[in-house]
């Protein structure tokens, strides 16, 4: 595909602003931090319309999962970054003497951050932040999923943040697909396995460094609990499941695992749960978001229509094809070789699987692909270090859903086919920097010995000072004595 005229200006202008060093500087760095925050706090309104108009958010979810991530996050990169800029202090071998180490991060270069639909404002700036808190320059491609979220980003940024630092770039596949074939020094994706793999296809022609955080099947396993913890983890798995963008989350839950003898209760709880957090009915439905788009529709509803799955419904299974919209439904038991248990559902639909024991959770996990997330509700410690030790995810939350995603000390990605990278943070700011090593040596006590009988003990000199470093450095001193004393 040709490239454009456009493109090719925007990409020469960017790279010739990183090469002026203009973005290495700690100033511009917290200038374009301080923009990013009076952006989302001179335009919430707007923000609002926007997520409104792609995905029928309410605006307590807007503000939760967008703007006040955001803020949190800008805030926290705006006070800590001089702190990661400094060069670290490394150690040295004494063997070395006098001699100093340190690393150093340095920016990347030209990013393309690719945004997802799903959280078309968060998920689009919050890598940004990290981008731009490393010095970096920044090509942004939001959704053409969310349309209403893409425009503001491309027509709102340009006022608040250097304009040839940052550009926004919009467009469908025809626009990604001339992205893909440029040179960057990194490309950062939130999106779906499927296109992770085209995105790395294209990286590998040019070498270039990757960070994808797609997805998965998360499980949730709900161990026996009493009845005041129990109500406490449904309200927890209702809103881990239906309460971020109505299950059109990488993070959401996606099946819950149970013992047998509680999935009566529990499927009973999560209904009276359903009911006063969203309604009872299809027609009554309130703060749920819509399904995205019809392609998305029809799949979503699609894994209903095998017969089987079907069958397993005990709650839900409405929709309103025309609003895009389908209710939160409850499945207990669906055949485990459905599509609905073997893609990721992304969507309202919740199975409930049932085992004997808790404790084959874990075997049930190990069998499929390694998830984003696991979320456990138990108090039992022994069976926490089980899961720990004997599973393998991007993250593990005990007694809770989703937060890990907004806690900036703890890293955010996956594992395996959820994803390799990671950000939040000060992982944010490493995910688009290079750690440069840096090694300093004196001109002084420079070893070149030249008396014969050197060569004899050099080797066990060496040995020693790589093994001892106070003693090494010792005997090294004195063997260049004993050479000094000879030789005069």
């Amino acid at each position: 595909m040709e490239e454009s005229p456009g493109l090719a200006r925007n990409l020469a202008e960017l790279r010739q602003t990183f090469r002026s060093g203009k973005t290495r500087g700690l100033e511009w760095r917290k200038a374009q931090l301080r923009a990013i925050l009076k952006l989302l706090d001179e335009n919430e309104d707007s923000i609002f319309d926007a997520l409104q108009q792609d995905l029928g958010k309410h605006p307590v979810e807007s503000y939760r999962d967008e703007v006040g991530v955001l803020k949190k996050s800008a805030k926290y990169a705006l006070a800590s970054v001089e702190k990661w800029m400094a060069p670290k202090k490394g150690q040295m071998p004494l063997l070395f003497f006098p001699a100093r180490a340190e690393v150093l991060p340095e920016p990347l270069g030209l990013v393309l951050v690719l945004a997802s639909w799903n959280f078309p404002i968060s998920l689009a700036l919050d890598p940004v932040i990290g981008a731009i808190s490393a010095g970096n320059t920044v090509v942004l491609k939001p959704s053409e999923l969310s349309p209403a979220s893409s425009s503001f980003l491309a027509n709102t940024i340009p006022r608040y943040l250097d304009s040839a630092a940052l550009k926004v770039i919009e467009g469908g596949h025809d626009a990604a697909e001339q992205l893909l074939q440029q040179k960057w020094d990194k490309i950062f994706f939130t999106g779906s396995s499927r296109v992770g793999r085209i995105i790395m296809a294209a990286a590998a022609n040019h070498l270039t460094p990757v960070t994808l955080e797609l997805g998965g099947k998360c499980p949730t396993i709900l161990d026996s609990l009493s009845i005041s913890d129990l109500e406490v983890a449904i309200k927890r798995i209702v809103g881990g499941k239906w309460g971020l963008c109505s299950g059109q989350a990488c993070i959401g839950i996606d099946y819950v695992l149970v013992e047998e003898k509680f999935a009566s209760i529990l499927v009973e709880l999560l209904k009276k749960c359903i009911k006063a957090f969203f309604g009872d009915s299809m027609p009554n439905l309130k703060n749920l978001c819509r399904i995205v788009s019809k392609s998305h529709f029809d799949r979503v509803s699609n894994l209903l229509g095998d017969p089987r799955v079907a069958a397993s419904i005990v709650h839900g299974g409405s929709w309103d094809e025309q609003n895009l919209m389908i209710e939160p439904t409850i499945l207990l038991d669906p055949p485990l070789d459905a599509d609905i248990m073997s893609e990721e559902i992304f969507g309202p639909l919740l199975p409930i699987i049932t085992l004997n024991k808790i404790e084959e959770s874990i075997e049930f996990i190990n069998l499929r692909p390694k998830p984003l997330a696991i979320y456990a509700f138990t108090k039992n410690e022994r069976f926490k270090k089980k899961l720990l030790s004997e599973t393998s995810s991007g993250s593990i939350t005990f007694n809770d859903a989703v937060v890990q995603f907004v806690a900036d000390s703890l890293p955010f990605g996956g594992v395996g086919q959820s994803g390799f990278g990671r950000y939040h943070g000060k992982y944010s700011f490493d995910t688009f920097s290079h750690e440069k090593a840096v090694l300093q040596r004196s001109f002084y006590l420079e070893l070149e010995p030249r008396y014969p009988p050197w060569n004899d003990f050099k080797l066990d000199f060496i040995k020693l000072a790589y093994k001892f470093d106070y003693l090494g450095l010792l005997l090294l001193l004195s063997g260049l004595r004993r050479i000094f004393k000879r030789s005069n």
